[in-house]
């Protein structure tokens, strides 16, 4: 799994990309928690998002998110963030202009991210979110969505109430042609601790179901 150095709108990026051998295979584009708490794309929650993707033969990019790790900058309150996953998802598409699908993931504050940049792009087809942070972020850009997804929250999430996650996925789901696979994850605390592996069969089953459907339904 070779290290990227990608450039950013406020200097390089450091990711890990996973080339498929696949011709023309999908790419799948990961997004770490909040970069002022210690989130980074070696998060135990982004790599087995990415490895759900690598091994069902994507293309797949992690990266950090500036201030985090080698890539320059400093931490800017979501706006440049939202602008590194797009240069990240530029270099993504570059190396696989091909690509039959294009999916987002992420965790916490990369959720959110994630879901801006699923708003600014089109040709993400799918999503996944784990633990969105409904109460702490301002998710109302999401007007519509417009795409089908997976959302994961624990039930004992200390952050992030599960009411304020419920509402978040009723007002999606009441959206025509998307459908938001919510799964609640008992005795799953905000960080998942010691539960990444029942989340990743979660994620699994998530995208044997989603990915079995005709391209161009693959998302809902």
């Amino acid at each position: 799994m070779p290290d990227v150095i990608m450039n950013g709108p406020a200097g390089r990026l450091e990711g890990r990309y996973s080339h498929s051998k696949v011709p023309n295979a999908p790419v799948a584009l990961l997004l770490h928690p909040h970069p002022q708490h210690g989130g980074t794309m070696n998060n135990r929650i982004v790599y087995t998002l990415f490895h759900a993707f690598t091994k069902r033969g994507f293309s797949a990019l992690r990266f950090n998110f500036r201030g985090v790790g080698r890539s320059q900058g400093t931490y800017d309150r979501g706006e440049g963030e939202l602008s590194d996953a797009a240069s990240a998802l530029d270099w993504l598409q570059t190396y696989n202009p091909n690509a039959s699908s294009c999916w987002i993931g992420g965790f916490s504050f990369g959720a959110w991210i994630g879901m801006q940049l699923l708003m600014r792009r089109p040709e993400l087809d799918g999503f996944l979110s784990i633990a969105p942070p409904a109460n702490m972020f301002d998710f109302s850009f999401l007007a519509p969505c417009p795409a089908s997804g997976l959302i994961v929250h624990g039930d004992r999430d200390e952050l992030v109430p599960e009411a304020s996650v419920t509402r978040l996925v009723n007002k999606l789901s009441a959206q025509k042609d998307i459908k938001i696979d919510y799964r609640r994850m008992e005795g799953a605390n905000h960080f998942f601790n010691d539960r990444a592996d029942d989340l990743g069969r979660i994620v699994d089953d998530y995208l044997d179901m989603a990915l079995a459907k005709p391209l161009g339904a693959a998302a809902g």
